[in-house]
């Protein structure tokens, strides 16, 4: 047997890559993980303390049913590991009655029959003293909301793809990949791989990787930044401080978390600087950058508002212009699935997603419904 030959190969090991070696391995393929980078790095998008889970999805039903399928498995990925991953808190989505968030987290849970209840701002307050929401809000509390560990489940995943056999190979940039009879043949700066099937997770290097498709994804520099609210800190935490979004101009979201080591979390979406290539991101955040999540928090949480920040950091966001994810093959190599699915809120969805590009790679198929996610959308 040609020990560098595998039924699958996968490149970039962060939450989307990291899943799927797990449940190929988990179904006895023999898999290798290639990542540029050491493990458990910060130059992509599966970094940090946190990242949000949530079930009324004010983006769209259909990725109810999907992050369902993910709460699911992120259990199952505990009790295998003995690994706490994830932490509900309940969370808030608050905004005036006909904005996106409040309107479209009403539609997903009506038409799935979630628990949540529409809150007054009165009502907030009572249940979650920090908040103090200005006249014309509301939200919405999402009882099963919360937040996962991303560098604590990207590291579950690989070591247990490992207990199951899968080969990983960090420290490795993959230099090139072309089709070589019915296999595909990858070449990385340390040698040269064939599989049957290779899965290209590598985030906001995925378009590099494909430059025949000029796919039309954008790379956006997120900054976040962890406030320390002080002598009242006690009321941010766990089990008494929810997650948190909050529409504070129309189409325009700050988000936030209770408080961990690092500090009270939070930040501004989608209003970073776009950049051709992520090796071009500033990684420094300057002390200004700040400013605009204090105004954007003024109206609901006025006292964190204020509050020095301890730190900051940056991460990326890989955009479809649909903010929609990407998972498919590629339309001239059936032998290659892309997968991007990210936008800013791919991370929660990483153990089903994993476990549904699994199914393709295995059986052609899954169970759900991957249509507004194929590359039709712009490649013939």
């Amino acid at each position: 047997m040609n020990t560098r030959h595998y039924k699958a190969i996968v490149v970039g090991l962060g939450a989307m890559g990291s899943a799927t070696l797990y449940h190929l391995a988990r179904r006895g393929w023999r898999v290798l993980g290639i990542e540029q980078f050491s493990a458990g790095h910060d130059r992509g998008s599966s970094h940090g303390d946190s990242r949000i889970i949530r079930e009324t999805y004010f983006e769209h039903p259909l990725y109810v049913p999907l992050v369902r399928r993910a709460h699911e498995l992120w259990l199952e990925l505990e009790k295998e590991s003995g690994e706490p991953l994830m932490t509900i808190t309940g969370g808030l989505m608050i905004g005036p009655t006909d904005g996106s968030i409040v309107s479209g987290s009403l539609r997903s849970a009506a038409e799935h029959n979630l628990p949540h209840a529409l809150l007054s701002a009165e009502e907030v307050r009572e249940r979650f003293p920090p908040f103090r929401l200005a006249k014309g809000l509301v939200a919405v509390l999402d009882s099963r909301a919360g937040f996962l560990d991303p560098e604590a489940c990207t590291r579950t995943h690989l070591k247990l793809a490992q207990d199951a056999g899968a080969a990983v190979r960090f420290n490795e940039p993959l230099l090139d990949w072309n089709i070589s009879g019915d296999s595909v043949r990858v070449t990385t700066a340390s040698g040269a791989y064939t599989a049957d099937r290779l899965v290209l997770a590598a985030g906001p290097w995925n378009s590099s990787l494909v430059p025949d498709l000029e796919l039309p994804l954008t790379i956006e520099r997120q900054a976040v930044f962890w406030l320390d609210p002080g002598a009242d800190a006690t009321v941010y935490d766990v089990g008494q401080f929810p997650i948190y979004a909050y529409e504070y101009v129309a189409g325009n979201i700050c988000y936030g978390f209770p408080r961990l080591p690092r500090g009270v979390k939070a930040s501004v979406m989608h209003a970073g600087e776009t950049v051709r290539h992520p090796d071009k991101v500033n990684r420094t955040v300057g002390g200004s950058e700040v400013n605009p999540l204090r105004a954007a928090l003024r109206p609901i949480l006025p006292e964190l508002a204020e509050s020095p920040v301890r730190e900051s950091d940056v991460c990326l966001f890989t955009n479809t212009p649909d903010h929609d994810f990407v998972i498919d093959f590629h339309p001239f190599f059936p032998q290659v699935l892309i997968s991007s699915p990210c936008s800013g809120h791919g991370f929660k969805f990483a153990s089903a997603i994993g476990a549904l590009q699994a199914d393709l790679l295995t059986k052609g198929e899954t169970d759900f419904d991957l249509s507004p996610f194929r590359l039709n959308r712009w490649v013939g």
